[in-house]
């Protein structure tokens, strides 16, 4: 068969695939519009219906939109005569056959498994590389070496392409270049916690949002109704990988960072080394709860005062039964105060009727009550008994207040007292966030009601409703069931989706929370992720080398061991696919040399004229390195560049001078000047090291350096005036 015609067999197929996506587009699109057109009118039921399938539809419309790019890239051919396309989503034609395997799939497995040891039956593995929906290339892996091919390439050219191409400001996913320890991992089960350690460039975070798609596609059922939460970390860092979920067809994900764990609130703060450190010790879980029970005291002598000229006492025995009863509710602080504000009015107006000579189930019980609870003493002795208090209240307190702090936390040294102490005017850290967390579990609203959405009730009658519905509609043919349809009942009846319901719940419970540069996290942090996933269903992906946190992860066991226990599960990504060899080796060895525990690290990538160290003047390495990141910019006509300082401010000016160009065509902006810890997760083509020894002498130093020399996939340059760190010298 000659190379045209099957470039032609394999372009009519990738157009099959695309007129079948399309019909489905406009089924759906035609199925809501009927939906629409229906109005508002009608019995509550009768809307709740079509808010259901609206629902519905609008969600389906979105997934198969989400697709387009690189639909179909790969094909599999068995010994049996077989072949299997492979590709985003699984499509089957009309009569309900199977023309693409979603790649998720188990029978898209050997597409990433199969090997020439374990072939699987496959016998050739193609990949199609497309450019909208037009095949632009084929290339083959020939794992049958006595088979005679009549076609392309063998080897990894579909990776290898993949990782010359341009970066843009958005992270693409890798669905087409998974590799075998990669898809293991993304394949694991979904119970326990499986931490994937790995150093720069090994692909972490594309196995961890992979690995989010997959479990969602296998163990859809348990993770709809409960959500995936995704924490990364930082703001810039989910806006960078924030289409790769979509793209491959998953849209329900909520992800946050660990300063938006609590709705509403921002965290402005920099901690510094000392208060980051001290704030993350778990101890806090026990500080808070002692702060917490500060709020609630005995009088140090009983309180006498009158009602209609009668004396009445305010008894610190009293007083301390009903703290003892409420605290037996086990409810959190602010809601327990009713039950003590309760008893306690009880035994008062028990002290009310006696003195007035009248039986403790007069008429005028009630109307005795009221008057004592508004009575200026009582509320003022039953306030200072048991205070109500918000959680920012009492965390902002205990750093305001020495004594308050030494009481709660005698776990602290007075160095740590005195680094934490702040007025309460003071904005709030991602440290802060955890505590917080701990103290609104503790407390409750302080208006005493809770957050809780309502739980799943009924949710049988519910299924069997809306399969009665389906079928008296016709609706449906395969593309919405009787469970998923009463789903979205319920949503319709909650407001919005789980994902924006979950993201404006700060006690929403998950079926699965995948971390992203976790070496970062605090033990405390943790602490609030577990509350999160009682299940205990984690993938957490980092690498302790890179931990620049002073209450970070240096041992996974050491950090996660208690909480987790044998469920606890280390993988480790070996082979760094991002970073050009030579600077590879040279990142390796500045970490080395300054005691970073490195993981063993294999580069696949040789790149030409990847490392360039230029030295200048003292006062000059600055302007030298805008310099050098503007002739990268003019040589290249795609891709991004970024320059890692640690006085991005100063460049500032400069940029705007030069902004447009920086501009790429589609009008992004290519540039990117920020500090080690803000470039943390993300990679570009180019990147402008400026004086590495100073990031070494800084706060977070070596860890900082490392990340800073390991952002690049085509080009390093390190400008510098100070004399280079051990290391660059091997």
């Amino acid at each position: 068969m000659s190379d045209v015609t099957e470039f032609d067999r394999e372009q009519r197929a990738i157009d099959r695939f695309y007129e079948r996506l399309d019909h489905l587009r406009l089924t759906l699109r035609d199925k809501l519009a009927q939906v629409r057109r229906a109005g508002p009118s009608g019995s509550p039921q009768n809307r709740s219906e079509r808010d259901a399938f609206a629902t519905m539809y609008e969600d389906r419309v979105a997934h198969l939109e989400s697709v387009e790019e690189r639909l179909c890239f790969g094909r599999l051919d068995f010994d049996s005569g077989d072949s299997r396309y492979v590709g985003r989503i699984g499509l089957t034609d009309e009569g309900h056959h199977t023309i693409l395997t979603d790649w998720r799939a188990p029978a898209a497995e050997p597409f990433y498994q199969a090997t020439a040891e374990q072939r699987d039956g496959v016998w050739r593995r193609r990949h199609l590389l497309t450019s909208s929906r037009k095949l632009t290339g084929i290339e083959d892996d020939l794992l049958d070496l006595e088979r005679e091919d009549d076609g392309k390439l063998a080897g990894e050219g579909a990776l290898m392409a993949a990782l010359a191409r341009g970066r843009t400001e958005k992270m693409r996913d890798i669905v087409s270049t998974i590799q075998r320890e990669q898809d293991r991992i993304i394949r694991s089960p979904l119970a326990g916690a499986l931490v994937v350690q790995g150093g720069p460039g090994t692909g972490k975070t594309a196995v961890a949002l992979h690995r989010a798609a997959y479990l969602l596609y296998a163990h859809r059922s348990r993770l709809e109704r409960s959500g995936v939460l995704l924490v990364g970390p930082s703001r810039t860092f989910l806006r960078y990988i924030d289409q790769v979920l979509p793209s491959l067809g998953e849209t329900g994900v909520v992800s946050t960072t660990i300063a938006g764990l609590i709705p509403h609130l921002r965290a402005t703060e920099t901690d510094s080394p000392l208060a980051a450190e001290a704030k993350g010790s778990r101890q806090w879980v026990k500080a808070i709860e002692r702060a917490v029970r500060a709020r609630q005291r005995v009088p140090e002598v009983d309180v006498p005062f009158d009602l209609d000229g009668h004396g009445l006492v305010i008894r610190r025995g009293d007083v301390s039964d009903a703290i003892a009863r409420a605290r037996r509710t086990h409810r959190p602080h602010n809601e327990a105060r009713e039950s003590f504000v309760r008893d306690m009015l009880r035994r008062l107006t028990d002290q009310y009727l006696l003195a007035t000579g009248q039986d403790l189930d007069s008429d005028f019980r009630s109307l005795a009550t009221e008057d004592l609870r508004s009575h200026p003493t009582v509320r003022r002795e039953l306030n200072l008994a048991w205070f109500p208090i918000s959680a920012e209240r009492l965390i902002k307190d205990l750093f305001a207040k020495p004594h308050r702090l030494a009481e709660a936390a005698p776990f602290l040294s007075p160095r740590q007292r005195e680094a934490l102490l702040r007025p309460t005017s003071a904005g709030w850290s991602i440290g802060d966030i955890p505590l917080l967390d701990e103290a609104l579990d503790l407390l409750g609203p302080i208006d005493g009601s809770t957050e809780r959405d309502e739980t799943e009730r009924g949710r049988a009658a519910e299924v069997k409703y809306a399969r009665q519905v389906l079928e008296s509609s016709g609706a449906g043919a395969g593309i919405v069931d009787a469970e998923t349809l009463a789903e979205r009942f319920a949503e319709s009846r909650g407001g919005g989706d789980l994902a924006e319901r979950a993201a404006h719940d700060r006690s929403w419970v998950y079926g699965h929370v995948v971390v992203d540069e976790a070496q970062e996290l605090s033990e405390m942090a943790w602490h609030s992720l577990a509350r999160r996933c009682p299940t205990r269903s984690f993938t957490i992906v980092g690498d302790v080398a890179q931990a620049s946190s002073a209450a970070g992860t240096r041992d996974w066991r050491a950090r996660l061991g208690a909480m987790f226990g044998r469920h606890l599960h280390l993988e480790s990504l070996t082979v760094n696919y991002r970073t050009p060899r030579l600077v590879s080796d040279l990142a390796m060895s500045v970490a080395r040399h300054a005691g970073l525990p490195v993981s063993p690290l294999t580069s696949a990538r040789d790149v030409p004229d990847c490392l360039e160290i230029q030295r200048t003047s003292r006062g000059a390495s600055l302007s030298v390195a805008l310099d050098s990141a503007l002739t990268e910019a003019n040589s290249r006509s795609e891709g991004t560049i970024a320059i890692v300082t640690l006085e991005p401010e100063l460049a500032a000016p400069w940029l705007a001078a030069h902004a447009d160009e920086f501009t790429a065509r589609d009008g992004k902006q290519r540039l990117t000047i920020a500090t080690p810890g803000q470039v943390k997760g993300l990679e570009f083509d180019v990147v402008v090291v400026h004086e590495p020894a100073r990031i070494l002498s800084a706060g977070n130093g070596a860890a900082d350096l490392f990340v800073a020399l390991s952002r690049p996939t085509q080009r390093l340059i390190v400008v510098h005036s100070d004399p280079l760190p051990r290391g660059f010298s091997q």
